[in-house]
């Protein structure tokens, strides 16, 4: 049988469709959250929100509940409880580093005093995309509005807090609102990620995307809406070689990303205005 008409047969089966569906629905809403990320400059979101997720999964096992139930509602309470502690842009950074470190040692412990097997919570930050679920879909299908809608909303705000916390600030912006509110949705969105991808892999369907799009956009906008488009071709093309070629989908996501973010950097800065010098050029000049 052809590659081909593998492919067509495979597209058949009800997991394949969930995960297509669930890859595309990430790529309308998880690319933004790159977006945020870099902005931010919060690159050890990734790696704490993984440790959470562990600790979310740990305790939905120990309780009997849905893992990553628990592990949405642990990554979203942990994104809202790191925000007070960010008085500073770099204070980002530290309070990741700190609930990281937390995460991980509570969920060690738990899984050591409980006896739970921990070859099933493990399992789930390695992901499985053709074990996703309606309800993993719904997860998906919300962020995938709720995103793109606070960035036409507020946007901006955004561009003032992405550029600059301390201007955003004397620009009158609600910067802890909306530092706590952008946590809580990176938190949430890399927990929705772990069932497609795996929390060690979820780069493939946030940050990558929006590294390549800093170099092709010239607005915060346009920033955003290639982070999504990059999202959507990666994200298909990565599906498909995977079904043609019977590998894992999650390390050819990546893999694809990856390429898509190397390319975009080769090409040649342009001297054009970013989206940082239309948000500073907004704000009232003090003369």
């Amino acid at each position: 049988m052809s590659a081909l008409g593998q492919v067509g047969d495979l597209l058949q089966l009800v997991p394949v469709q969930r995960a297509g569906a669930g890859l595309l629905l990430s790529a309308l809403g998880l690319p933004i959250v790159g977006v945020v990320i870099v902005g931010l400059d919060i690159m050890p979101v990734r790696f704490a929100m993984m440790h959470v997720a562990l600790l979310g999964i740990a305790a939905g096992q120990l309780l009997g509940l849905d893992p990553v139930l628990c592990a949405l509602v642990a990554c979203a309470l942990a994104g809202a409880g790191v925000a007070p502690l960010a008085r500073t842009a770099d204070g980002l950074s530290g309070a990741m580093g700190l609930l990281m470190s937390l995460a991980i040692a509570a969920a060690l412990l738990m899984l050591a005093l409980s006896g739970v097997n921990a070859n099933g919570a493990f399992a789930l930050l390695w992901g499985s995309i053709l074990a996703v679920r309606p309800a993993d879909l719904a997860v998906l299908g919300a962020l995938a509005v709720a995103l793109p809608a606070l960035f036409v909303w507020r946007r901006r705000e955004l561009s003032l807090l992405l550029h600059d916390r301390e201007l955003a600030l004397c620009s009158g912006v609600a910067v802890q609102r909306l530092t706590v509110l952008l946590l809580v949705l990176v938190a949430v969105a890399v927990a929705g990620a772990i069932r497609l991808t795996g929390a060690l892999l979820v780069d493939a369907l946030t940050l990558l995307p929006a590294l390549a799009a800093r170099r092709l956009g010239r607005s915060l906008v346009s920033i955003t809406l290639w982070a999504i488009g990059i999202g959507l071709v990666v994200n298909v093309v990565g599906l498909l070689a995977s079904l043609a070629w019977d590998l894992p989908p999650g390390p050819v996501l990546v893999l694809a990303a990856g390429a898509v973010a190397l390319a975009a950097h080769l090409i040649p800065e342009r001297r054009t205005p970013s989206w940082r010098e239309p948000a500073a050029s907004s704000v009232p000049s003090s003369h």
